[in-house]
């Protein structure tokens, strides 16, 4: 199946930041890479590939050109001379992140630009401000105290369906149930089966780097990436706001596979056809 990958205990790597110089490379994507799987084939972060390359989304497509190494030097050296930064590892949350350096998942994206919860393996985030950030008031919190409660998200009013989903565990989950808020960009008709990562074999961890294991409650679908594109939000009637984190050797043309976090779930939605709503970040 598509899920041949592994399972790594989330560790700790703090370095002092520092500016480094080098020289500009252009990478050409190809049919399937994803900008996770890019920055691990250049050593760099997905947030350095978004800032280098002005992308608001991790949303890309086969044959554009992607710079993938900076000609000057690294522009967040000056303001994080004194700061410490963490490597994002398999299975870490911002909420996981947070509580390991004592600092709130507002600052923690506030210090790194984030504009939503999801993170990759790779990604280095700063994790000690040298100044005061107050917390985003419009940003979604994934932390799990009183003030975080996510059935009560104020920016997601258009979809009725959305409170229910984001009142399961708030790891990583609420920003998706934002995207029927957004323009859709593209519809489709597709032939939906699910599929569970609770089997003899399976790692759990998606195409795109996402453990499915240590976040059962996230949505993700499996897509054929020339037809949706790696990392776009969606919302899948039936189904709900989702996340396309993974494909599938099966899974060609307008197919899609769901995620479902048991097996008995994902054997009662058989198979159905289902409209699929691309969402612009």
């Amino acid at each position: 199946m598509k899920k041949t990958v592994f399972s790594v205990a989330a560790t700790v790597a703090l370095t002092g930041a520092f500016a480094t110089s080098v020289s500009a490379e252009e990478y050409s994507i190809n049919k399937g890479d994803t900008l996770w799987s890019i920055s691990q084939k250049h050593n760099v972060s997905v947030n350095d590939l978004k800032s280098w390359n002005g992308l608001n989304s991790n949303i890309i497509y086969p044959n554009q050109t992607l710079t993938v190494s900076n000609d000057a030097t690294n522009s967040t050296s000056p303001k994080s001379s004194n700061a410490s930064t963490y490597t994002v590892k398999s299975g870490d949350t911002l909420f996981a992140i947070s509580q390991k350096f004592n600092i709130s998942v507002d600052q923690l994206m506030a210090w790194n630009n984030l504009s939503s919860t999801l993170i990759y393996p790779g990604d280095q985030f700063k994790v000690d401000g040298q100044a005061s950030v107050q917390p985003k008031a419009s940003a979604p919190s994934t932390t799990e105290q009183p003030k975080a409660s996510a059935p009560k998200e104020t920016s997601a009013p258009k979809e009725a369906s959305a409170p229910k989903e984001s009142t399961k565990e708030a790891v990583q989950t609420n920003t998706s149930n934002k995207g029927t808020s957004n323009d859709v960009v593209k519809e489709i008709t597709a032939s939906a089966t699910a599929y569970t990562a609770n089997c003899a074999g399976c790692s759990g961890v998606t195409a795109t780097g996402i453990d499915l294991k240590a976040n059962p409650d996230l949505k993700v679908i499996a897509v054929d990436p020339n037809v949706i594109p790696l990392g776009s939000k969606v919302y899948v009637e039936g189904y709900g706001t989702a996340i396309a984190g993974d494909t599938g050797g099966a899974i060609n043309g307008n197919k899609i596979d769901v995620y479902m976090k048991d097996r008995a779930s994902a054997l009662d939605f058989g198979r159905k056809t289902v409209k699929v709503q691309v969402l612009a970040d």
